[in-house]
């Protein structure tokens, strides 16, 4: 026997089992790929870059994107803060037309919001995000830039103090930096140069653009006793670690830094937030954008928690003794 179908009955049925189609859609088809671009301002083979996206992709499959079943992340590495490689690595990586970016650092963010007002930025390690223009204010961010800042201008003071309590026969206290890659590392001199006042310590700006011109000012801070170092945070100044480790121990100054990895290669003493953390926050940041979200509607944020360490071998190696108080109070000792 035939069955006939009418046009009605046969519209019907195929809505009743369309009905049924995206959930079995989803489970049968893979997810569609995304792109995520990242600046990172290390070279490729530093262990400390190695790390901070080791954090980011570790991070980003807890929030369930997989590299090579999701996602695929576009790195670019420009290293020593040259400003010219950043911003060919920068247009290198928006012409991959990703989904969001990652950006490393003022330099690299400077160079992704120079090449596109429109990608999605994300932005860790930037200081003073809305002076230098990327933000119109961290709850209101109001563009295609967002991310997480690094550090307060009024650390600048903060250091000093430090450096003075661990080295109280300090006077002469230079602020290493490169202006290229630290435009607003001068914020920190000035918080600084109110304590200085008080505490009779002649402070300057030391002004770097090559690694000659680092052992030039730091052999010249040495030539008298007195002499003390603040590493203003500076991808330079990363990059350069090694050299003003060597240059710092050679001619006995005691030097405070914002990260823990100078400290663990040899230096002083360091005071700032933990940057590895702020790659896991910034992996929720592009979970979000990628599920929808608008970088103007996430706010910028600030870091919640700072960790010092001391070194003390390169204390004893100083000639200085800790005091107990900053012992009592460091988030960790290196002997």
């Amino acid at each position: 026997m035939t069955v006939t179908i009418g046009r009605r009955e046969l519209l019907a049925a195929v809505g009743g089992a369309a009905a049924t189609w995206p959930l079995a859609a989803q489970a049968q088809q893979p997810d569609r790929m995304r792109r995520i671009g990242v600046l990172m301002a290390f070279a490729e083979n530093d262990p400390e870059g190695k790390v901070r996206v080791a954090v980011f992709e570790r991070a980003l499959q807890e929030l369930g994107w997989t590299s090579g079943r999701n996602i695929r992340i576009e790195y670019r590495w420009a290293p020593a803060g040259d400003v010219e490689q950043t911003r060919a690595a920068a247009a290198g990586l928006l012409k991959l037309v990703p989904d969001v970016t990652l950006a490393h650092t003022t330099l690299a963010t400077a160079a992704l919001q120079r090449a596109s007002r429109t990608v999605s930025v994300v932005f860790v390690e930037v200081n003073e995000p809305v002076a230098q223009g990327f933000v119109q204010s961290l709850a209101h961010p109001g563009g295609n830039i967002t991310g997480f800042t690094n550090l307060e201008p009024t650390l600048g003071a903060k250091w000093l103090v430090l450096l003075k309590e661990i080295a109280p026969r300090v006077t002469r206290v230079a602020v290493l930096y490169n202006p290229n890659t630290a435009p607003y590392a001068t914020l920190f001199s000035r918080s600084a140069e109110v304590v200085a006042q008080k505490m009779a310590v002649e402070l300057t700006a030391a002004p770097v653009y090559e690694a000659a011109e680092i052992e030039s000012a730091l052999a010249m801070l040495g030539r008298e006793p007195g002499g003390g170092l603040i590493i203003a945070p500076d991808p330079f100044t990363s990059a350069h670690r090694e050299l003003i480790l060597t240059l710092a121990a050679r001619h006995k100054l005691p030097a405070v830094y914002r990260e823990r990895f100078f400290v663990a290669a040899g230096g002083l003493m360091s005071y700032g937030p933990d940057l590895v953390e702020q790659f896991r926050q910034a992996a929720g940041y592009v979970d979000r954008i990628l599920k929808g979200e608008k970088p103007a509607d996430l706010p910028v944020q600030a870091p919640t928690k700072y960790e010092m360490v001391i070194n003390l071998k390169t204390a004893k190696a100083l000639g200085l003794t800790v005091p107990d108080n900053l012992l009592a109070i460091a988030d960790e000792v290196i002997e």
